[in-house]
């Protein structure tokens, strides 16, 4: 395995977040493989590709979840794989929704919603209180906000991890298969809080099996492959005429099956 110096690139001023040759290794296995890209503020961008391409990998390099070998990651402005980060404080500015709730089974929805203003950002309990519940009646569960996570359905619980992340007003909101993990009847109650999202203007990464939601709120497709980002386009584009033969035969097993 090759380990290569990190790479210094100028940061677009116009990009919330900005690749520059990004490479992972699990041991030798490479699992990123130089991949740059830019996401503009306000673009939503729909992360997809066959399973294991490393989609969900790429996304939590975004917030340090995943640390990288090589390359850069900048959001809003700052370095986020940079050694004198304060990791914690810097992941609490960007928002992340997981494909499990990850909610405090212990306490309330109120309560899960309210703790990162309260405890990260020490904000005043009486105004953490009021956007809170100015978030759950945004998400749809405003009447919710005494119940406790193992009361509320699979879509209700994403529902109000959005709200948990949204409370933080984090400049971008990361999303990794957000959907997976929930019945078929209760995807559409979370992508549409998702759209509507997009249509506010919130900048988003969505790392997603939904191509109806990729094809009418997406305003960039990243597909990858093995490791590698090989066709950015727009969604009109990308479901008509991709280019990369990869792609090509990504689209055709999805309508075949």
């Amino acid at each position: 395995m090759t380990i290569k110096k990190n790479s210094v690139a100028a940061v677009n001023p116009e990009s919330i977040i900005s690749l520059h040759e990004v490479n992972k290794w699990y041991g030798e296995h490479h699992v990123l493989t130089d991949v740059s890209a830019q996401v503009k503020k306000g673009e939503v961008v729909v992360l997809c590709g066959p399973s294991g391409s490393g989609k969900s990998t790429l996304i939590r390099t975004m917030n340090r979840l995943e640390e990288i070998g090589s390359g850069t990651i900048h959001v809003n402005g700052q370095d986020v794989q940079g050694k004198q980060v304060d990791v914690n404080s810097m992941r609490s500015h960007i928002g992340f929704v997981f494909q499990q709730f990850n909610l405090f089974p212990h306490l309330s929805v109120l309560e899960n919603v309210t703790c990162g203003p309260l405890w990260v950002n020490k904000a005043k309990q009486a105004e953490t209180r009021q956007l809170a519940m100015a978030l759950l009646e945004k998400v749809g569960l405003g009447h919710k906000a005494q119940a406790y996570p193992n009361q509320l359905s699979g879509g209700q619980q994403q529902r109000v991890a959005i709200a948990r992340a949204l409370a933080m007003n984090p400049p971008v909101m990361l999303f990794d298969e957000p959907t997976s993990a929930l019945d078929p009847e209760m995807v559409g109650e979370v992508l549409s809080v998702m759209k509507a999202l997009a249509a506010e203007g919130m900048t988003m990464v969505c790392v997603t099996h939904e191509m109806n939601f990729a094809r009418e709120v997406s305003d960039v497709v990243w597909f990858m492959d093995q490791g590698s980002l090989l066709e950015v386009a727009a969604p009109d584009v990308f479901f008509t005429s991709p280019q990369h033969p990869r792609a090509q035969k990504f689209l055709s097993d999805i309508r075949r099956h």
